[in-house]
């Protein structure tokens, strides 16, 4: 018997601050998930599973490709 695996209700998201120019297209995307610091995005480290689409799209749109799953 095979043990049952639990889905996955977090994941854990990175803005790589070499990378973020602030364009803030992920803010526009998923407001409720990045924020503007001192030049640069910044993200809540755990993201529930009702914001991962807003995420993907976000990663999708930005320009320098900061932001990543980790």
């Amino acid at each position: 018997m095979q043990p049952q695996s639990t889905p996955t209700t977090s994941r854990r998201l990175r803005v790589d601050p070499k990378l973020c120019e602030a364009h803030a297209l992920c803010i526009e995307l998923a407001p409720q998930v990045f924020d503007l610091g001192d030049d640069i995005a910044t993200c809540t480290p755990e993201i529930g599973r009702s914001h991962w689409d807003s995420v993907e799209a976000a990663i999708a749109a930005c320009p320098r490709q900061a932001i990543s799953w980790i």
